[in-house]
């Protein structure tokens, strides 16, 4: 078997159990470290046919002692939701098996298919990505299911928010007040709930080959093959640990806030545009979008160094904590400007 990266090795266990979930005949025959994840090993495995052919698998499997005691209810819940998404218009991948109280393997593991594409998290054409980013939420929020999942959590709270270095006091102190207040009634919606660019893959026109290639949302250090002009297209959304019932102002909320960190404020405004310019419908009033724009965005703020890390392993080196910390400030800054 070929590990291609050290870190890429499977477990004995999960080894063995993943082999029982493949078809007669079949066998690993390689593996890789996906790398651009926060919470979890991700692995591309590569397994071979005995006609000859071959396709990829991929392994979520959570190690840290902070994501283990939940992972039978994040595993479980991913697992569902991929169920659901088969029969509708969002490709995701297809689940294969769970394993999610480690009952067969050292650590909860979710094995999954594997979808082609690539993150795209670079400035260079961002203005065609954005709508078409916008699109794809909208038909994620299309998305009927027979039974609600959980209820959304929101991710910090107003006494937990610490300012990033050389916020503006005053208004973060102002940005914190609207999130004290109770959340405004909503139309509930089914949200991705970690909708953003990384777990995003595309078909992006490319003149050349790729530095880096996504698998099933995470960035891997194969080049791709040269592809002709044709626009970008969303080959697959990833990463539904987090999926929720919620707010539409929530998913629409958090894609803002990495793009802004990403790519500038500017960008973090654009997205809510681009999403009802694609027919998704967000709160009338401007108070209750604030509400949750900011719900989102300070809740950054303890964060910014475990976010900015996998940006950088991607290339995005200018993105320091610091950067980050400062492009954060600029955006609550430019909400209350905004929508206050």
């Amino acid at each position: 078997m070929t590990d291609h990266d050290g870190a890429g090795a499977v477990r004995p266990l999960t080894l063995d159990w993943v082999g029982r979930q493949l078809n007669a005949g079949e066998r690993i025959v390689g593996t890789e470290a996906l790398h651009g994840g926060i919470t979890a090993e991700m692995r591309r495995l590569t397994v071979a046919a005995p006609d000859g052919g071959v396709r990829h698998l991929v392994l979520r499997t959570f190690v840290e002692p902070s994501f283990v005691d939940p992972a039978e209810e994040m595993l479980n819940r991913e697992a569902d939701a991929l169920a659901l998404l088969a029969g509708t218009g969002v490709t995701a991948p297809g689940p294969v098996a769970v394993d999610p109280t480690a009952a067969h393997c050292e650590y909860p593991s979710l094995l999954m298919t594997h979808l082609v594409g690539r993150t795209v998290l670079e400035d260079g054409g961002l203005e065609a990505r954005v709508p078409v980013l916008a699109r794809q939420l909208v038909a994620i929020h299309a998305v009927r299911p027979a039974e609600r999942p959980r209820e959304y959590q929101a991710w910090a709270t107003a006494d937990e928010i610490v300012p990033v270095p050389g916020a503006d006091a005053a208004v973060w102190s102002a940005a914190i007040d609207v999130i004290r207040k109770p959340a405004p009634p909503y139309e509930g919606r089914f949200l991705h709930r970690d909708f953003h660019p990384g777990n995003v893959l595309f078909e992006v026109e490319r003149a050349g080959p790729v530095g880096s290639e996504a698998l099933s949302g995470l960035v891997s250090s194969a080049p791709s093959a040269p592809t002709h002009p044709v626009g970008p297209r969303v080959t697959g959304v990833v990463d539904w640990v987090q999926n929720s019932w919620g707010p539409a102002d929530l998913d629409v909320a958090h894609c803002s806030t990495n793009l802004a960190l990403l790519h500038g404020p500017a960008w973090g405004l654009r997205f809510a545009e681009a999403y009802e310019e694609a027919g998704g419908v967000l709160a009338s009033a401007a108070s209750e979008r604030l509400y949750w724009r900011l719900l989102d965005a300070l809740a950054f703020a303890g964060g910014v160094r475990w976010v900015a890390r996998p940006w950088r392993e991607a290339g995005r080196a200018e993105l320091t904590t610091r950067a980050v910390e400062g492009r954060l400030n600029a955006y609550v800054t430019a909400l209350m400007e905004a929508l206050g």
